[in-house]
């Protein structure tokens, strides 16, 4: 026995080396500076979610509140109060998830195209891509999504190659982890049935009837699948023990437009929303991944009227649907569309770039040359741009959707954790004395960036207090009044007065990254004073 796993190590001693090259790597990218980008408004939402899920057992449905389902906050509520920065545990646990989709991603690969080459070259695209690591270092749903849609794919192919019922259950887990993370985990429910064209069907003489040996088949086939979705609805199904159900369905209305608006529109938001995913691919696959794919495509699929010509093998389309099928429906359907919302379909799409590598040897020598040309240039562009994401996320290359959020505008969180360091010296130099600060919104960044870091600290009291800010809020004239320490939290382009005239000092201003107009928003960190007018 270990002398045939010896035999196979040093057989496969290049392989095994270069990845786990990429798994540090990938490790490293994902871990390194990981609180460096300023907290995001989504972020702050999850993570408070979780302390306050953490704290409250008669809460553990909270997100339900607002139509999510709460699978990651389930996971990171056991995890938040054992570590002393809140969103640094929150980012490492979506980095954990991207590792696992790694994985994911080179087994699948592995069992589709038995090529242990093509499967390390898909999983360095997860590992070192911008797209993907960029939202694997943010405490979002997303990369969780994504883990669980790659491990259903794959434990939905096994299950439909090798007709057994435990994998059929392992990937009926897998969908339910996906469908208590996020909607669009039903999306691989949809697709599930796609699996059946990579099974081994029973083989026939051509022009020949359907036998009974491929009716038996088909039935165990279409049994799995339905097991899968039995465990998968089983577990979904234990949302209905939230009182709040019924809000998933009425938040999606808000994303999503009803099934009758391809009949209406279908033009509308399709193209604009297909040039976007371009875009996103184009600037954060980087651009080299889009030629790939273009190459995979051209050499692997030939479809006419549905029907796979003889070239096509049934693994590429099935890759092919799973990862062009989301994107469209998306495209039609979607109200709200960023870039983030496609994530969970890069894996299969990273496999489908893979796949120019795929029976290299066969290929024309000018073409492997071009190949090898696009691949380096993807690396070289990739680790250009990771660098910066990791160390000066400002002057990394993202799209002006991802800038705006995420650097420049007010769901960007600069200054809240300087913010509350101020806050606890406050504190620890006067215990007795009451802090209340008020704050912009009454929900996400502000006041949750805020209070997540001083959730251990009663005596701090925060107040969301609505926006724009024009007048002191009553609360905070009430605060003074009473003797508290009082604060104003506000994003200037939020704050439409002059300061002097309510009676605030202006304590820190902590300015977020430029926009491509030169102008720059800034988080102000005020002071009321005593002679606040009451």
């Amino acid at each position: 026995m270990f002398s045939g796993i010896s035999q196979w190590f040093n057989k496969n001693r290049k392989e095994i080396l270069f990845g786990l090259v990429i798994l540090t790597l990938a490790i490293f990218l994902r871990i390194y500076n990981l609180t460096i980008l300023p907290i995001f408004g989504d972020e702050a939402i999850y993570i408070r979610w979780s302390q306050v899920m953490s704290a409250v057992p008669s809460l553990r449905f909270l997100p339900l509140s607002d139509g999510k389902q709460p699978l990651f906050m389930w996971v990171l509520m056991f995890l938040v109060r054992r570590f002393a920065d809140p969103l640094f545990i929150g980012r490492l646990t979506s980095a954990l998830y991207g590792i696992g989709t790694i994985f994911g991603i080179f087994a699948t690969t592995q069992i589709l195209f038995r090529s242990v080459r093509v499967s390390l070259i898909a999983s360095t695209f997860w590992a070192i891509s911008p797209y993907s690591l960029f939202y694997d270092r943010l405490a979002l749903v997303d990369s969780m999504l994504t883990a669980f849609g790659i491990w259903t794919l794959f434990f939905a192919i096994y299950a439909a190659r090798t007709l057994r019922l435990d994998f059929a259950l392992l990937a009926g887990f897998s969908l339910g982890g996906a469908l208590l993370t996020k909607s669009p985990g039903v999306f691989f429910a949809l697709m599930l049935p796609m699996t059946w064209i990579v099974s081994r069907w029973p083989k026939r003489k051509k022009g020949t009837a359907v036998g009974k040996k491929e009716l038996v088949h088909l039935v165990k086939v279409v049994a799995l699948s339905l097991a899968t979705l039995m465990i998968a609805l089983l577990m979904y199904n234990i949302l209905r023990l939230g009182e709040n159900f019924h809000m998933i369905p009425i938040r999606n209305k808000d994303y999503i437009y009803p099934i009758s608006h391809v009949f209406e529109d279908p033009r509308t938001p399709l193209i604009t929303n297909l040039k976007s995913v371009f875009e996103w691919l184009w600037i954060l696959g980087p651009s080299a991944l889009v030629l790939l794919i273009i190459i995979a495509l051209l050499d692997n699929i030939k479809i006419s009227f549905l029907k796979l010509k003889e070239k096509a093998k049934p693994e590429v389309a099935l890759i092919f649907i799973w990862s062009i099928t989301p994107i469209l429906i998306s495209a039609v359907y979607a109200k709200v569309f960023a870039d983030r919302y496609i994530l969970f379909t890069l894996p299969t799409l990273f496999i489908l770039a893979s796949l120019a590598f795929w029976k290299f040897e066969t290929r024309k020598e000018i073409l492997k040359k071009l190949i090898v040309l696009i691949f380096l240039l993807f690396v070289f562009r990739a680790v250009l741009n990771d660098i910066k994401i990791i160390k000066t996320p400002e002057n990394a290359h993202l799209p002006p959707i991802v800038k705006r959020g995420f650097l420049q505008e007010w769901t960007a969180g600069y200054g809240i954790k300087e913010v509350s360091e101020i806050l606890k010296e406050e504190y620890k130099s006067n215990p007795d004395q009451k802090i209340v600060v008020g704050t912009e919104g009454f929900f996400g960044t502000l006041p949750d960036g805020l209070q997540l870091y001083l959730n251990d600290i009663p005596e701090i009291t925060i107040i969301g207090v609505g926006q724009p800010v024009a007048n002191l809020p009553q609360s905070l004239v009430d605060s003074k009044k009473a003797g508290n320490k009082t604060y104003l939290l506000v994003n200037n382009t939020r704050f439409l007065a002059k300061p002097e005239t309510l009676g605030l000092k202006l304590l820190a201003a902590y300015p977020k990254t430029p926009k491509a107009d030169g102008s720059r928003e800034a988080l102000l960190f005020f002071e009321v004073r005593d002679e606040v007018k009451l």
